[in-house]
């Protein structure tokens, strides 16, 4: 919103400082610092609210240390983070770039979802929430929405990185120009570099294209020609290739937003896990939609990606102000209104930058607590048939619990989950080198 008014006071009116806005990194740090503000001041006020109305989280007795003391703490805090990604980003993104577009859709998709189970929780008094059913029919929507603009979007375009061979003669002729600017200090250097040059009759470079194009390609981590086009599946079939594409979606966001919904179970938790997680995003999308460090790193280029950053700044400040009032003790909870958003907003941004498949590593957290508990689910119900008894692999799941029923205080348990959350966010970026 205020893009396009400074946009059009400076073309028309030419007034000072309004070309500010159309720096990104501008636009990013205020993001950031308007989220948290927003989370701040109006954090407390929202907290009070929800308290007057005695919207508190209801708490089943699991044998957990310091688990009843926590009853009747505020929840749907959801709505505070969901509010200060929105407002800054409708205030200092582009609204007519397509993944602006894209993830605003999406957060306020998923902040109705989460919103309806954590309204039935509290206000019908049913502690199972949303039916499991209907939250797969909202993010299966999501999904066929995401993938649909994904795949038709003219706006939703990558320049590919191309091969190119530069003859001999062409350096041969670069270095001769080279020598003739320079003074004769530096002649010598120039003369051995002429001497290795011309052992090789050409050079192979890699640069990027100069035409954009629409594909359904995405990045592989660890592999040195690192794009693959999920088309080539289904033989380059057009049809088959949105089908296969708007599955993958679907799976994609279904996995991490139940994943981030499966890791808030400790104060301050999903939301320190996070942080790291939005911030390699946020990384991403700004050698992403920039051509020099796109072309300099070997990746995919993605015009106009780089709003992404505003989007990713946006919610960073959301989650650090949020910790502000989550981390132990608790004043509030988020509820499945910001678990379901933050896997949710996690999951678009990746597909967005064509890096779904960098999620295993850097959301290693969200994948851990998923497959503990479909492992403790499994595992029970197999030796349950087989023997009559069903027997545990964990204490309890999803694993915080485990460590938990192991004597663990919860904010170690935290502190812990953050860090390996930050090795493996700075795993995720040495992957764009190990290449």
């Amino acid at each position: 919103m205020l893009y396009h008014l400074f946009d059009y006071l400076s073309a028309n009116f030419d007034l000072p400082g309004t070309g500010l806005m159309r720096y990104l990194s501008f636009r990013s740090i205020m993001a950031v610092v308007s989220a948290l503000l927003i989370v701040i001041f109006f954090g407390k006020s929202i907290i009070r609210a929800l308290q007057r109305h005695q919207i508190g989280e209801s708490i089943r007795d699991l044998g957990l240390q310091g688990q009843l003391e926590k009853k009747g703490t505020p929840t749907m805090g959801g709505v505070i983070i969901l509010l200060a990604i929105i407002i800054p980003v409708l205030l200092f993104a582009r609204l007519d770039n397509i993944y602006t577009i894209l993830m605003l859709v999406g957060t306020v998709w998923c902040g109705v979802l989460g919103f309806l189970d954590d309204y039935i929780k509290v206000f019908r008094h049913n502690k199972d929430g949303l039916k499991g059913k209907f939250k797969i029919v909202g993010q299966v929507g999501l999904g066929i929405i995401v993938g649909t603009v994904m795949c038709f979007s003219e706006d939703v375009v990558i320049r590919e990185q191309v091969p190119y061979t530069q003859p001999k003669a062409v350096e041969q002729e670069c270095v001769e120009v080279a020598a003739a600017q320079v003074p004769d200090s530096v002649q010598l250097q120039i003369e051995e570099v002429e001497s290795v040059e011309t052992i090789a009759t050409s050079t192979e470079i890699i640069r990027l294209s100069k035409e954009s194009v629409k594909t359904t390609k995405t990045t592989i981590p660890f592999v040195k020609d690192n794009e693959f086009d999920y088309s080539w599946l289904v033989g380059g079939d057009k049809t088959l290739s949105w089908v296969l594409y708007v599955l993958i979606a679907i799976f994609i966001i279904t996995a991490v937003s139940n994943g981030a919904n499966l890791t808030d179970g400790l104060d301050g938790l999903l939301t320190g896990v996070s942080i790291p997680i939005v911030g390699v995003l946020a990384i991403l999308a700004y050698v992403s939609g920039h051509i020099i460090y796109a072309d300099y790193l070997n990746i995919m280029y993605i015009p106009n990606s780089g709003e992404l950053v505003v989007v990713g700044a946006a919610m960073l400040g959301a989650l650090i102000g949020f910790l502000w009032y989550n981390s132990f003790p608790a004043q509030i909870f988020m509820g499945d209104t910001g678990s379901l958003s933050i896997g949710g907003i996690i999951a678009i941004f990746a597909l967005c930058l064509r890096k779904e498949l960098l999620l295993p590593l850097l959301c290693g957290v969200f994948l851990v607590e998923a497959v503990s508990v479909m492992m403790q689910v499994g595992y029970y119900k197999y030796t349950k048939r087989k023997y009559g008894e069903g027997r545990r692999i964990l204490k309890m799941s999803p694993l915080h619990h485990h460590y938990q029923k192991k004597g663990i205080f919860e904010t170690k348990i935290m502190i812990r989950f953050t860090i390996i959350s930050f090795i493996l966010a700075a795993l995720t970026i040495v992957t764009l080198k190990i290449r």
